[in-house]
């Protein structure tokens, strides 16, 4: 009996309920981890910059020279104006000329430091990555490389999408005007009239003809009829 009650009591406890789990991180996108290790590069760079440069004192120029410090990990052939390859987009044999940042690569990270620059909270006025003397410098160098390379870069253009324009309503009915309209009925009713109007002469001209004969058959009855009086008359006197 004391062990059932022992029993009972044991299921009476709680049972102790397990932490719930750690939620995970949000993980970041593929855009966003590279633009947070290119923001952590460009201000260690900063950091490393002799004289000791501030992120504040940040300009163009400076990026202009972070740019160049980048092309000694790059990796895209650029061909010396020199060189027997130079503007051929596929050389046959390897020639010593450098390598060096794409033009691409540079231009998709000039896009992350500057959206990077105003995410921490600095002014888009102030934004170096913005500079006039940048987008310049990055023209330069897609030109440059486009004829070291035999490679044109030719900007992508967007394709606007065309409305469908409704099509065009059809031509009215032709309005006929009133005057017109009455000239119609009169010239109806008049060749309407003819009609009837000829009809009636020819049914005179019927009844006319048919009255002539009657009125001849009637007068050769009647010559008749007096001739054959007149001859027993002369008859007798004879």
């Amino acid at each position: 009996m004391e062990g059932g009650g022992g029993g009972a009591d044991a299921q009476a406890q709680p049972v102790a309920q397990a932490p719930p789990a750690m939620q995970p991180m949000q993980q970041l996108s593929r855009y966003e981890s590279q633009k947070r290790r290119d923001w952590n590069t460009f201000l260690q760079y900063l950091r490393n910059h002799r004289p000791p440069l501030t992120l504040a004192r940040c300009s163009g120029a400076h990026v202009i020279e972070f740019l160049k410090y980048l092309d000694q990990f790059g990796k895209t052939k650029v061909h010396a104006s020199g060189c027997a390859y130079y503007g051929q987009p596929s050389p046959p044999a390897p020639c010593p000329c450098p390598l060096r940042q794409a033009w691409g690569s540079l231009d998709a990270l000039i896009g992350r430091l500057r959206a990077a620059y105003e995410e921490s909270g600095h002014a888009p006025e102030s934004n170096p990555f913005a500079a006039r003397a940048v987008r310049i410098y990055l023209r330069e160098v897609r030109d440059a490389q486009a004829k070291a390379r035999g490679i044109p870069y030719e900007k992508k253009k967007r394709k606007r999408t065309q409305q469908q324009q409704p099509p065009p309503p059809p031509p009215p009915p032709p309005q006929h005007q009133p005057g017109a309209a009455a000239g119609e009925a009169s010239s109806s009713s008049s060749a309407a009239a003819a009609a009837v109007a000829a009809e009636g002469s020819g049914s005179s001209a019927a009844a006319a003809a048919a009255t002539s004969q009657t009125g001849g058959g009637g007068g050769g009855s009647t010559t008749t009829t007096t001739a054959s009086a007149a001859a027993p008359t002369t008859a007798t006197r004879v």
